[in-house]
């Protein structure tokens, strides 16, 4: 009888427990469907996204359309443009190859190819795994932009940037550098005696059964393939053509969210690599300063609330894409997207977040704090990187400023914890050594800001101009390929939106010029005879980067 008893209460304990278990799935499903329903709507390029936990789909679904053309709903299985997200593929070949003799991260580039110029750097393979070669990136290259639909060998792509100045001394900075993994393509096409494409397919995909996954082409019948698209002012069309032989080694693969999953499952399988061959794609590797990169081989290293995160990105002409794994609660998420200008990046962070029950606040009404507990935090505070924000309080609410920047409003969650709303972003206020401070946090980028004598800035002057010479600026700018600007006209305000990025207003000073409030920068127009702009340049960070009018 007492077994019998004791039988029943496990069994409840057991229903309990199980029970639980399914309203924290559906509160997960529910929180993320309704966060990915509202960014990507039924009638609009769409997503997929897929949340997996100890190697088990806790969540998969999408939204939209994967073919606009034929209203074709999002589905699961569609597959996508990796861009960027290739890095992890091709990072992952050298270290197989390293494991098998045939090469090792720290050979010169020389030893492949004796005669690549490097200004009297030894660049390694180590320095074009984690983009501290100082190479020139070939998609800055404002002449590349128009072999956008050309067909190029590895060699001749290679052949195009080498002869370019250097960016930096190798190892020195670091610096996204898409030429350094043209170059490692062709490292593994010399030393495996193979193409890349055959490589990945024979040594990656055919092995891990990833039946979805290809090297990409605009020809090749690939079943359910999503189709592409970008913004314009009126809408959205085709993304402009892009051949697959140009991304390369840095960003031509495709795949769908199951094989991402079946991916990320075989390198914590080891199915690839021992792990500690493996670790050093995970590794935050270091300057010759040894100031963080933030970036092993093809994966960035970040955090989520505390908990360390590898990840990375990709962006290419119709698609942005990005995928998350936090080792110590073996989450997994990979989220596609079928569209420029609405990134899945900020989707995919906290749908993580969620995963692992540390949730971001979303757009929140917070705390509600009191006058003289807002009052306190008040001031500008100084950071190690000498950047000054501007802490101010009105009508009931404190907000942030950068020099050159906009006021961002701040929302409590406590009465010294604020975050940008809607924001993962964070400032912890604290007084310590006779004087107010605040962490600020974004991720793993943390600051300490000291309060100083200083008056906030004075944005520059703006003047109000016609809408109809505002339309003289609409259109699509190009700065490199696969990242543009959009330009077009809301109401009575003139608007930017950067590829994978929100859109903003920008300000007029001048009649071709103008600035940005939410970050500091600054746009100036080209114009014809009749005031059509041709071409704009982007001042910011102390770059000068012009763009010409694609559409």
């Amino acid at each position: 009888m007492k077994q019998l008893k004791r039988t029943i209460r496990a069994s409840i304990v057991l229903f309990v427990l199980f029970a639980t278990g399914l309203s924290t799935a559906q509160d997960l499903k529910t929180n993320i469907d309704a966060m990915l329903a509202a960014k990507y709507p039924a009638d609009a390029p769409g997503i997929t996204a897929l949340v997996a936990k100890d190697g088990k789909v806790i969540y998969k679904n999408a939204f939209g359309l994967a073919n606009l053309e034929l209203q074709v709903p999002m589905n699961p299985e569609n597959v996508f443009e990796l861009g960027s997200i290739t890095k992890q593929f091709t990072a992952v070949a050298i270290l197989m190859l390293q494991e098998q003799g045939k090469l090792s991260v720290q050979d010169p580039i020389t030893k492949f190819f004796p005669d690549y110029p490097t200004d009297g750097n030894e660049i390694t393979v180590h320095h074009l795994l984690n983009h501290t070669s100082g190479i020139k990136s070939y998609t800055g290259m404002q002449s590349f932009q128009y072999n956008a639909r050309k067909d190029m060998t590895p060699t001749e792509i290679i052949d195009f940037f080498k002869n370019e100045p250097m960016d930096f001394k190798t190892g020195e900075q670091w610096l996204y550098n898409n030429s350094g993994y043209i170059i490692l393509g062709a490292i593994i096409e010399q030393v495996a005696n193979m193409s890349y494409a055959d490589y990945i397919e024979k040594n990656i995909f055919k092995p891990l059964g990833m039946k979805h996954s290809y090297y990409g082409s605009k020809t090749t019948l690939i079943p359910n393939r999503a189709w592409g698209y970008q913004p314009t002012e009126s809408g959205w069309r085709n993304a402009d053509y892009l051949s697959m032989s140009l991304p390369y080694a840095a960003g031509s693969l495709m795949s769908n969210v199951d094989d991402m999953l079946i991916w990320q499952e075989a390198l914590n399988d080891e199915k690839l690599l021992p792990k500690d061959k493996l670790a050093a794609a995970f590794v935050n590797t270091k300057l010759n300063n040894g100031k963080p990169t933030y970036y092993g081989y093809g994966w960035q290293v970040n955090e989520i609330n505390n908990s360390p995160t590898v990840e990375h990105g990709g962006g290419i002409f119709g698609y942005n894409t990005y995928g998350i794994y936090l080792p110590k609660e073996d989450v997994y998420v990979i989220a596609l997207c079928n569209s420029n200008g609405n990134s899945p990046t900020e989707v995919a962070i906290k749908m993580a977040a969620m995963a692992i029950g540390k949730p971001y606040p979303d757009d929140v009404a917070g705390v509600s704090l009191t006058d003289e507990q807002l009052q306190a935090w008040v001031g500008a505070y100084k950071f190690d990187n000498d950047v000054v924000r501007f802490i101010t309080k009105e009508n009931g609410q404190l907000f942030s400023q950068r020099a050159g920047s906009t006021k961002l409003p701040l929302v409590a969650v406590s009465p010294t914890e604020f975050f940008f709303k809607g924001s993962t972003t964070k400032y912890t206020f604290q007084v310590g050594e006779g004087s107010k401070q605040v962490l600020f946090e974004d991720r793993i980028n943390k600051s300490m800001g000291v309060e100083t004598e200083m008056e906030a800035p004075v944005a520059p002057t703006e003047i109000a101009l016609p809408v109809s010479v505002l339309k003289n600026y609409e259109g699509t700018y190009e700065l490199q390929p696969g990242f543009e600007i959009r330009v077009f006209v809301e109401g009575e305000n003139l608007m930017v939106q950067a590829t994978g990025q929100s859109s903003a207003q920008i300000f007029a000073s001048a009649e071709h010029k103008f600035f940005l409030k939410v970050v500091p920068g600054e746009l100036i127009f080209d114009v014809d005879d009749n005031g059509k702009a041709t071409g704009l340049t982007l001042n910011q960070g102390g770059q000068s980067l012009p763009a010409k009018r694609i559409d």
